[in-house]
């Protein structure tokens, strides 16, 4: 069932993005599905993650500056929302569209966003 009404629409994408205790996550990037723990995050060279805050918009919206990712060679196929910059609590994920493929190290610059519908 869709949600009609847009303040409610805004109201759960604003939840969504207090899941951290505030609107500051982690960003991580995965060379497979991380599932539901946060698994095949990407490692080596000058990788880390990096943090975003979101920022509401309307009708259920939010969306995040693009971020930029120090990553090494390979395939990339998601992202990661963490609740600190390493272990943590891993909060979801998204595949990206389409995945990512480094030959030799270099930078992935992604741009979260989220929407209620």
């Amino acid at each position: 069932m869709a949600i009609a009404v847009a303040a409610t629409r805004q109201v759960l994408a604003d939840a969504y993005k207090g899941i951290n205790g505030g609107s500051t996550v982690w960003v991580s990037l995965h060379t497979a599905d991380p599932g539901t723990t946060g698994t095949d995050e990407a490692s080596g060279g000058s990788y880390a993650r990096v943090q975003g805050t979101w920022t509401s918009g309307s009708g259920g919206s939010l969306s995040m500056a693009e971020l930029t990712f120090n990553a090494p060679a390979g395939n990339f196929t998601h992202a990661g929302l963490w609740s600190a910059s390493s272990a943590g609590t891993f909060h979801d994920k998204c595949a990206l569209a389409p995945s990512i493929t480094l030959g030799s190290a270099g930078t992935i610059k992604v741009t979260p966003s989220f929407s209620v519908s």
